[in-house]
């Protein structure tokens, strides 16, 4: 088989049996492409059949082409995907996959997004599922996040009985301790569309949002849906559903709101979680610092 026979196929599953954007189809494309080029390999089982060793060769390769842990971690990703397809095709979905650990992608602050990169993100999923309803039904979860402060649970917790979305919504969060927190208009015209496009009827006590076949929709849809979209967008894996929550309080602190009423609408117990904000806050200043002040530029 040529390197174009393997890329067709792979290319007709992403798009057909996986439904995948046009973004994320050339950039696992583009991924799987480097493998072949490296390894050479003369078809689906000869790629099933790669070792550990070889496989990190490739990577390493990849590293001194200067790639960082997080491009490589997503690389890694798409690796695994593209030879779990190479053993079905081989006939040996059921083989066991080599042993590769991604690289260690250093936690520290929350790391927000920016207003642009969240909007992206939103929309980035919502092009990206495998159904019109489905879209909408992730962007409108996105964008209780990032416009409202929500945890994922949160937001997966609303009923129907809220419905028509107000101005503000009743939020129960940890320990069963509810608050009040406003709803921006897109953030209830993203909730609207979705509930036009649901093809399941809303009981009250029903969560609004469902998964495919109808039942309460998973925190791990979510993610998913989101590690997807990021990818194609170049964002780091620091980019997750709870990294819209943490931008929406730097944000907010960044234009004044004070640490109480930033508690209260965050749902924090004590005023030490929201603390950390104000280290965000400095670190995102810093970052801007160093990237903008003239005496840093050379």
């Amino acid at each position: 088989m040529t390197k174009a026979d393997l890329l067709e196929a792979w290319g007709n599953h992403l798009r057909n049996g996986r439904r995948r954007s046009p973004h994320t189809v050339r950039a696992y494309l583009a991924t799987a492409g480097r493998l072949i080029d490296s390894v050479k390999p003369a078809d689906w089982h000869a790629l099933a059949g790669l070792e550990a060793a070889e496989l990190r060769h490739h990577l390493a390769d990849r590293r001194e082409d200067g790639i960082g842990n997080t491009s490589a971690a997503r690389e890694l990703s798409a690796l695994k995907s593209f030879l779990a397809f190479a053993r079905e095709q081989s006939g040996s979905p059921h083989a066991k996959a080599p042993r590769l650990r991604g690289p260690r992608v250093k936690k520290g602050l929350p790391r927000p997004v920016t207003p642009d990169e969240a909007v992206n993100l939103a929309a980035m999923v919502e092009d990206d599922a495998s159904a019109p309803w489905i879209g909408a039904r992730d962007r409108a979860v996105l964008l209780l996040l990032y416009g409202a402060g929500l945890r994922i649970a949160e937001a997966l917790a609303i009923t129907a009985a809220a419905l028509p979305l107000g101005e503000t919504l009743l939020v129960t969060g940890k320990g069963g301790k509810q608050r009040m927190v406003p709803l921006l208009p897109i953030v209830r015209e993203g909730v609207a569309d979705y509930l036009d496009k649901c093809p399941w009827p809303m009981a009250p006590d029903m969560p609004i949002f469902r998964g495919a076949k109808g039942g309460p929709l998973s925190q791990g849809m979510v993610q998913k849906a989101v590690a997807r979209a990021r990818v194609v967008l170049g964002l780091p894996a620091s980019a997750t559903p709870h990294a819209l929550r943490h931008s929406f309080a730097t944000h907010l602190l960044g234009a004044g709101a004070d640490l109480r009423s930033l508690q209260e609408l965050l749902g924090h117990a004590s005023l030490g979680s929201t603390q950390i904000y104000t280290r965000v806050d400095a670190a995102t200043l810093l970052d801007v610092y160093r990237s903008a002040h003239p005496r840093e530029q050379g």
